[in-house]
């Protein structure tokens, strides 16, 4: 994970941890004082899981990463083990955007962001006790590693409703969709071409906006490398998004892998989780 980190050649190796004491209310202290810094804040309930987040400060003209951060990157590293009454936190990813590093791309968030959660407590009628270790990346011109322990008391049934940064997170989380759904952004095909002397996926979108609208995918864990679509246009004006088969783990076959693709189309998102149709 490092080395991708490190890919851009510039990079501080020293971490830094700040631990914050326990907080009850709807929010935690920041992690630190001035410059990065991630709290855990509080936002009500949505069916029997409580919603929260992970807001990460950042000062102007620097990012931090996506799940999959792309061609070079670290992606965020959760860390619930010292929570109490936790059964499960689920990380809501809001809509990301591509970022050109020079001869590479890498996908995450600049300005500040809230990674919205879903927490599942084993036991509603309890408190729950959030802690979380946080290993994330912040970039510029220079990579620095960083790290926070963050911690939030919640009352049972959850605490306060959701705040306008993390409302405004909740609403860019991309929408799951099937394939073939009409509308816009939706996905019409994806198929994979084997015609060429590298094989390559072919996706077809509707969205509203071909000149921004952008594309990502995933394939179904962590040894997956597949690299970021080429946007073109299609013969019929519809949007065509085009990458080579590479990134592949020995002995995985993309024909039959479920993938992910995430679409994004200015303020709108989609995720569409299925295999590929062959060509």
């Amino acid at each position: 994970m490092l080395s991708r980190l490190c890919s851009l050649a510039l990079c501080s190796l020293a971490l830094v941890p700040v631990a914050v004491p326990a907080h009850a209310g709807d929010m935690s202290s920041w992690s630190a004082p001035e410059g990065t810094a991630a709290r855990l804040i509080a936002g009500g309930t949505q069916g029997e899981a409580l919603l929260g987040g992970v807001e990460i400060r950042l000062p102007p003209g620097l990012k931090t990463y996506w799940r999959y951060p792309g061609d070079s990157g670290v992606p965020p590293h959760f860390d619930w083990s010292g929570s109490q009454n936790v059964e499960a936190v689920e990380v809501l990813w809001p809509a990301p955007a591509r970022f050109d590093d020079g001869g590479s791309y890498s996908i995450g968030y600049k300005h500040d962001v809230v990674l919205p959660l879903r927490i599942t407590p084993k036991d509603r009628a309890q408190p729950v006790e959030l802690k979380l270790n946080l290993d994330f990346a912040v970039c510029g011109k220079i990579c620095q590693p960083a790290n926070a322990a963050l911690d939030l008391a919640l009352p049972p049934g959850g605490a306060g409703t959701p705040s306008a940064a993390l409302a405004q997170a909740l609403a860019r989380v991309p929408r799951a969709a099937p394939l073939g759904e009409k509308g816009e952004p939706g996905i019409a095909t994806a198929k994979l071409e084997r015609s060429a002397e590298t094989p390559s996926i072919r996706i077809i979108a509707d969205v509203g906006n071909a000149a921004t609208a952008d594309l990502f995918v995933e394939g179904p864990n962590d040894d997956w490398a597949l690299p970021l679509p080429v946007r073109e246009t299609g013969p019929d004006g519809r949007t065509v998004f085009v990458l080579p088969v590479d990134g592949v783990p020995k002995g995985a076959d993309i024909a039959t892998a479920k993938l992910r693709f995430t679409l994004v189309d200015g303020d709108r998102a989609i995720q569409v989780d299925a295999p590929l149709s062959a060509h």
